[in-house]
């Protein structure tokens, strides 16, 4: 699926619109449009969405469906793949330094991901999982986590796909993270138990 992510003023997504901080080491877009053509339907869907920070993730704020041809699909019309859009659209919404040094530019997640639809690169994966790499590794847990948390996904089965490693570990991993404090200002209701 493509997606064109802009601001809400009608600027193209960058890095440099990701002002507002989370979490220790990310920077994200305090809103965003995301707008998408399906073809075969004859559609175009645009979602604008807001990060609240009492929630910790962006919220929905509308949705708008707009036929673009005389045969579009009204059944496609009426219904419209809100999540599948902003799952896309926000990595181009989140940022982060690869390096420590004060002048080390700020890159979004979507530059990272690589053409095999990952968030992270598959090098900067088999890297974190070795012993030793603990700063690094919760690093890349608060990127995987803070994007899947800001969709509103399940970060475990995020991580635990993106690391190649198993559930269980990746919910280890969060805790450990949290408890270091990389994750402050995110957090994911994805997966709980209702009662939790």
């Amino acid at each position: 699926m493509k997606v064109e992510v802009k601001t809400p003023y009608g600027e193209t997504m960058s890095a440099a619109n990701a002002t507002e901080a989370v979490g220790s080491a990310l920077r994200i877009a305090p809103a965003f449009v995301a707008t998408t053509v399906d073809e075969s339907t004859a559609v175009e869907t645009t979602i604008e969405a807001q990060y609240r920070p009492q929630r910790g993730r962006y919220v929905i704020t509308a949705i708008t469906n707009r036929a673009i041809a005389d045969d579009f699909n009204e059944d496609r019309l009426k219904h419209t793949a809100a999540q599948a859009i902003i799952q896309t659209a926000i990595p181009h919404c989140v940022t982060l330094q690869l390096d420590d040094s004060p002048d080390t530019a700020w890159t979004t997640v979507a530059d990272l991901t690589s053409s095999e639809g990952r968030i992270i690169p598959t090098w900067m994966a088999e890297a974190v999982v070795k012993r030793g790499m603990k700063d690094e590794r919760w690093q890349v847990i608060e990127i995987l986590y803070g994007t899947a948390a800001l969709a509103d996904l399940p970060p475990v089965k995020l991580i635990a796909g993106e690391l190649d490693i198993p559930e269980r570990t990746a919910s280890d991993w969060i805790q450990k993270a949290r408890a270091a404090g990389w994750l402050s200002g995110l957090t994911s209701n994805v997966g709980r138990p209702a009662s939790a």
